[in-house]
């Protein structure tokens, strides 16, 4: 668990809409808000907190490192998959 959560730290990206996401993506990953390991743990388990596996295929099938409740998705097909969260709970997207 200790090892996901530095991967995390490293590249964990927040957003807390839909709209935001979308956002920033127009605008570039800097306005992206990010997350620290301690505020992440603290929110685990929290109904209102979608946490996403947007690793590459070769990335999580090589990794023996999965967050509990986590949701993977294929980050080359997120307008596929990003309508189907609700709008007014926190996404948590992290990758290697």
């Amino acid at each position: 668990m200790r090892k996901a959560l530095f991967v995390l730290v490293i590249v964990l990206l927040s957003g807390f809409v839909q709209s935001a996401l979308c956002a920033a993506a127009a605008s570039g990953p800097e306005s992206v808000p990010r997350m620290s390991i301690e505020a992440l743990k603290a929110q685990l388990g929290n109904p209102d907190v979608v946490v996403i596996d947007v690793r590459s295929t070769h990335d999580w099938d090589e990794s023996g490192i999965m967050i509990k409740g986590a949701i993977r998705e294929d980050p080359r097909q997120l307008d596929s998959w990003i309508k189907k969260y609700p709008q007014n709970k926190t996404i948590v997207l992290y990758c290697k």
